[in-house]
């Protein structure tokens, strides 16, 4: 049976649908939400203006769908646990809005040691989010709140 005829099939009956990809082992590290790299957001403001975790969800998986189709940043991900990016993603981003998440990620330094990115890969990945946001319906302002909590991390994924 096809991947898309078992989904469909799983989701009939009610069953989780089975995983695509088993997520890769990562090196032992200490979970905290000290490794998301910036102190969250106080009170429900900002998560409201990014829809609640269902809005940053979509945020994310939009900001990785466009990040992933790019052929300026295809190597990237080339090698990357692309199911555990997604989850960590959504948990510093919702954490950092300050919904009532931890971040299970590693931090941002250990996390991009070996990926090579450029300053004009970095700048591709921000646009992609806020194309991403701009989707969501995120303003502006808010838009720029959290970049600038994120802008931070630069020094620690720009590695060349």
């Amino acid at each position: 049976m096809s991947n898309l005829r078992t989904l469909m099939f799983a989701a009939a009956l009610g069953a989780a649908a089975p995983a695509f990809a088993e997520e890769k082992p990562v090196d032992p590290y200490t979970q905290s939400n000290a490794n998301a790299g910036a102190t969250p957001f106080t009170g429900e403001q900002m998560l409201a203006a990014f829809n609640g975790r269902e809005g940053v969800a979509r945020i994310v998986d939009d900001t990785l769908d466009r990040s992933v189709a790019d052929p300026r940043l295809t190597d990237i991900f080339r090698a990357t646990d692309m199911e555990r990016l997604r989850r960590t993603l959504k948990e510093q981003v919702a954490h950092l809005l300050g919904a009532p998440v931890d971040y299970t990620g590693r931090d941002m330094k250990t996390t991009h040691k070996d990926q090579g990115i450029n300053t004009a890969e970095f700048n591709l990945l921000v646009e992609h989010m806020q194309l991403a946001m701009d989707k969501e319906g995120v303003a502006y302002r808010h838009q720029n709140q959290l970049l600038a909590k994120l802008a931070p991390m630069k020094r620690d994924v720009v590695t060349r």
